[in-house]
């Protein structure tokens, strides 16, 4: 590492061959090397000693709604990479939706770009849209370098981004198949969302009755049965109901190309206790019971749910109304998935080994990066987080770097305290304080 700018030092290096003491050397924002501990550092170069402060790969986070352009006024890019930045995040990708225009066309894609350009203080990719009428814009998408393309089964809950019903569903996914591009689904069946009982006010076991399992359950079973099909690539968004998860096994197991992410607040909040009309805890598919989130675990456990996201999904404060039916229904998690997941997680038994691979790793191999993100190993991209996992703090809204400060998890002590997080070798944010953006737009390789 002769040629070294940076060397990190830490007791705790979390590497894909395990959590051991490193020095990382970086130049030209590139990991050059992964030596021993006490290696020599190169005239010339800065050590960053980190002592006993755990240094792992920045994490990447596939599912957010940054809503800008067009609804800046629920979040944007410089305070929602800020957020991330602040919660160890380095790399993010931005859904097609809530953003006015949605991401559908290639000229609505340039126009987010744009917008994103000088606000980023992370990595930002995007992902396309497939919406009813727009499957000659699928293919200009893929080339211009989106990360796929997200479908509804159900109502979105914006009008300009209508969902998929069965046959749009399957032509869709036979021409992104035809370019073996990824498919990546919102699954609730809206007849049987339909069909649910509606009971509008402010009692959270009323709206969970409204979202019921089979619903994601019947959709998941169709996913599959059309992918299957067309050997099409799929991805189950926002898991929630463990029911489908011997189903998703059964089909990986007979070679069906389909991936699937859960979300921390599916991980670490129950339906038990929400209390009524607290909407700052709705979100579709919803938060259910602590059995059900036993299974979750039990399936990241076992591989059968891939990577943890967080499906940031943020609104201004008067849209969280005490009316469950008529609340805007998502969760805002940038800044707490990397600790809300490790205090449930370490809880379980898991290790920070097994965090960054459901946050980094595997989110990294979802959209192809995985050559340059989601690991500390030579020829990745230096971005890191530094953690001291076993300090805690308790969460206040006030604290909280994304625009519209509500967040579920006010008031809960957690685990693992951001201290740093880092940029290809650059330091974005130590200790609260912000350099300028420094994020550059993504675009798929391969």
């Amino acid at each position: 590492m002769s040629d070294a700018e940076l060397v990190l030092r830490s007791t705790r290096v979390i590497t894909p061959e395990g959590t051991r003491a490193a020095s990382v050397a970086v130049t030209d924002g590139t990991i050059t090397a992964v030596l021993p501990h006490d290696a020599p550092v190169p005239e010339g170069a800065r050590l960053e000693d980190l002592g006993d402060h755990v240094l792992l790969p920045g994490l990447v986070d596939t599912h957010v709604h940054v809503n800008d352009p067009g609804r800046t006024e629920w979040e944007g890019f410089w305070t929602a990479t800020r957020a991330a930045a602040a919660g160890g995040i380095t790399t993010l990708v931005d859904m097609p939706l809530n953003s006015l225009p949605p991401t559908t066309t290639v000229p609505h894609l340039r126009t987010k770009q744009q917008v994103a350009a000088d606000k980023a203080h992370i990595d930002v990719g995007f992902w396309g849209g497939a919406l009813p009428g727009n499957i000659k814009e699928l293919r200009p998408l893929h080339e211009a370098g989106v990360f796929g393309f997200k479908a509804f089964l159900s109502p979105s809950g914006v009008d300009e981004f209508p969902h998929l019903e069965r046959d749009p569903l399957a032509r869709t996914m036979a021409e992104i198949a035809a370019f073996d591009g990824l498919l990546i689904v919102h699954a609730e069946d809206p007849h049987l969302l339909a069909s649910a009982p509606q009971q509008p006010g402010p009692k959270y076991a009323d709206f969970l009755a409204s979202r019921p399992r089979d619903a994601e359950d019947t959709a998941i079973a169709q996913l599959i049965r059309e992918a299957k099909a067309l050997h099409a690539r799929v991805h189950v968004l926002h898991l929630s109901s463990s029911d489908a998860l011997p189903m998703i096994a059964e089909a990986r197991a007979e070679g069906v190309r389909i991936t699937v992410e859960t979300c921390p607040h599916y991980l670490t909040l129950t339906a038990e206790e929400v209390p009524d009309g607290a909407s700052e805890f709705k979100c579709c598919p919803p938060i259910r019971e602590a059995a059900n989130q036993d299974l979750l675990w039990q399936a990241l456990a076992d591989g059968t749910i891939d990577c943890v996201v967080t499906d940031h999904s943020p609104s201004t404060a008067d849209l969280k109304t005490d009316d469950f039916a008529t609340a805007w229904g998502g969760i805002s998690g940038l800044q707490l998935s990397l600790a809300a997941v490790w205090t449930e997680a370490r809880r379980r038994g898991h290790g920070l080994e097994d965090v960054v691979r459901w946050m980094s790793a595997r989110t990294s191999e979802l959209v192809g990066l995985d050559d340059r993100k989601g690991a500390i190993a030579v020829g990745r991209d230096a971005d890191f987080a530094v953690l001291a996992p076993d300090e805690t703090f308790t969460v206040d809204p006030v604290a909280l770097q994304h625009r519209n400060r509500v967040t579920a998890y006010a008031g809960k002590t957690l685990h693992g305290v951001v201290k740093s997080t880092w940029l290809r070798g650059q330091r974005i944010v130590a200790d609260g304080e912000f350099t300028e953006p420094k994020g550059r737009l993504l675009t798929r390789t391969n």
